[in-house]
Order: structure tokens, then C-alpha cells, then sequence
């Protein structure tokens, strides 16, 4: 198998029960002693606008995210806590979310190492978000694709096509401006863009992760990430019980279910009638608009810094490199 798996082929074949998407899950798929159907690829004349609707509801609910981890109240928390804490909170709020969705719990080793990558995953991504400019976490994240990638190439022994390594130049050029002007104007914490990045290879060790489960029900193991990023984090969430008080609570309830949990129930829903590589480059959605909630809330909050105008080059290169793996090719193309 080419690559091709990877990213475009993997969300179509999520649409297919009983086959799980590294962001949305089918929450719906067929037990293992179903007869098993025939299921024919997803056609242009079968997307339907409903269906791409829930996608880019998905799309802008995720994108959220750095409205949420800037908002004032969350002051309280030191920066360097604040991470641990933001990754506690709305794992346990996604979680209750979830839960109803569960059809066939089934303990599987295989669930260890991906909940540790989505928990870790979790912390280095919101930590990038609380202390480096939230755009530069969102764009390094999303080079989760390009990771997944690698790691087939050197472990699965899998293929790449011409589409891949473009992703790969383009996406790369991307991230070296993005570090080279980050480090050297010293924006933030310079940590803040190394666990961007490592944020995106945990989010690769999801997917692939997810990708060896695709048998077992996809609502369980979205809810048990969730579940153990709650433990996992809890101790140190938790450690000077410093507890959310007032409107904290409505925010943290709003950023675990509708930031978080909401959004996977849409893009499972949306997978139904929409093709993968429409679903992956409406997901891009979500970099793109991330800024733009945090200017258009918090500009006049204290400590507000727009993004530096660095994230906008390396952003366009990164946002250019997933767009060429991701488009629909034309016939005969590699």
C-alpha cells in the first residue's frame, strides 16, 4: 500500500465501518459478526452539502480552541501550569460528551501507546498554545500528515507518491522559516515551537495508532483518550487544589464539549457523505481561523500580541504543502 493510506486514504476508508478517522470517529460501525457489505467509494454526485456542512462546522468549532486557552479568567494559572490544566479540564468535559456513544468497550493493548500519545499530545499542543503565538502551534500541529508519512516510509515499508514529497519540500520550507525567525526574535517561551512540533508527531502516533484499532468501536476509544489524558494529567492539574471558580466552569464546559467533543460527533456524521480529501482540506479550516477568534475576543485583553508576521509565510508554505497532497488529483496523476 502507497502512502496514500496516509491522510487523504485513511479519512475515506473511516466513512467505511467498522474503520476509524484520526480526528472524528464512525460512531456507528458494524459489530464484527455483521454480515459484512460490499461498500462502494464515495462519488461527486454523492457528497452531499449537509454532509460538508457538518464538516466545516467541525472544522470552526475545533479551530477554537485558542479562544478558549486565551481567555482572561485563565490568568489564574500560571503559564507553565496552564497547560496541564487546560488538558485536564477539557478531557474530563469532552469525556461526558462521549460516553453515550459507547457501544463495545473491549480492553486492547494496543490502546496503551495511543493514549499516551493523545495525552501527551494534548499538554504539548496547549502549552505551545498558552505560551508561544497560538498560530504557530495550530501550523505546527498540522503537520501531523507529513510525520505519518515518515514514519511509513522508515517502519511500514510503505511507498511515497510525487504528491508526498511536495508535501514534504513545502511543508518542511514552512517550518524551518517558522523556527529560524521564532529563535531568533525569542517570541514567547523557546520551547513554544519544539512542543508545537512534537505536538504534531504525538498527533502522527494517534492516527497510526488509530489506524492499527480501526477493528475495535471507534466512540470507545475516542472517550478512553479522553479518559486517560483526565488521569494522566489529574495529579498535576490538580496538585495546589486550585479548583475553577464562577464562569470558569462554563468555560471549561464549553471547551470540552463543544470544542472538543461536539466537533467529533459532526465529522463522523459529515465522513457519511464526504469524499476524504474534501473532508481533509476543509479541516484546514481550522489554523486558518484559529487567529482570527482570538483577535476578534481578546485583542484589547492584556497581553494580547498579534501573530508575527513569520507564522503568516510558514503558515502559507505549510497550508500549500497539505493542499497539494490533499486536492483532488486529475486523472493519471501521481
Amino acid at each position: 500500500m502507497t502512502s496514500d493510506s496516509l491522510g487523504a486514504r485513511f479519512l475515506e476508508q473511516s466513512a467505511r465501518p467498522p474503520s476509524l478517522d484520526p480526528i472524528g470517529p464512525t460512531l456507528n460501525p458494524t459489530p464484527p459478526d455483521a454480515p459484512q457489505e460490499t461498500v462502494q467509494p464515495l462519488t461527486p454526485h454523492a457528497t452531499s452539502l449537509r454532509g460538508v456542512a457538518f464538516i466545516v462546522s467541525a472544522s470552526i468549532l475545533w479551530s477554537t480552541s485558542g479562544f478558549f486557552a486565551s481567555a482572561p479568567q485563565l490568568q489564574v494559572w500560571p503559564v507553565e501550569e496552564r497547560g496541564v490544566v487546560l488538558s485536564f479540564w477539557r478531557a474530563l468535559f469532552a469525556l461526558t460528551l462521549m460516553v453515550p456513544w459507547i457501544r463495545r468497550p473491549r480492553w486492547v493493548w494496543g490502546m496503551v501507546p495511543m493514549v499516551l500519545c493523545f495525552a501527551a499530545m494534548n499538554w504539548t499542543y496547549l502549552t505551545a498554545l498558552v505560551t508561544g503565538p497560538p498560530a504557530n502551534a495550530i501550523w505546527l500541529q498540522n503537520l501531523a500528515p507529513v510525520w505519518v508519512m515518515l514514519f511509513g516510509l522508515l517502519f511500514f515499508g510503505e511507498k511515497a507518491s510525487r504528491r508526498d514529497w511536495w508535501m514534504l519540500a513545502t511543508c518542511a520550507t514552512g517550518v524551518l522559516f517558522i523556527l529560524f525567525f521564532q529563535l531568533q526574535n525569542q517570541r514567547g517561551s523557546p520551547m513554544a515551537v519544539w512542543l508545537a512540533i512534537a505536538s504534531g508527531v504525538l498527533y502522527a502516533g494517534v492516527i497510526l495508532s488509530l489506524r492499527m484499532l480501526r477493528n475495535e468501536d471507534p466512540a470507545w476509544l475516542i472517550a478512553f483518550n479522553h479518559m486517560g489524558t483526565a488521569l494522566l494529567m489529574a495529579p498535576m492539574a490538580l496538585a495546589n487544589a486550585r479548583y475553577p471558580e464562577g464562569s470558569t466552569w462554563l468555560l471549561f464546559a464549553c471547551f470540552g464539549m463543544f470544542q472538543m467533543g461536539l466537533p467529533y460527533l459532526l465529522f463522523a456524521r459529515g465522513l457519511q457523505t464526504t469524499p476524504g480529501h474534501l473532508a481533509s482540506v476543509l479541516t484546514l479550516l481550522e489554523p486558518i481561523l484559529l487567529p482570527l477568534w482570538i483577535y476578534l475576543a481578546w485583542r484589547n485583553a492584556p497581553g494580547y500580541e498579534s501573530p508575527p508576521w513569520w507564522t503568516f509565510v510558514g503558515g502559507f508554505f505549510i497550508l500549500s504543502g497539505l493542499l497539494i497532497r490533499f486536492f483532488p488529483r486529475r486523472s493519471g496523476a501521481t
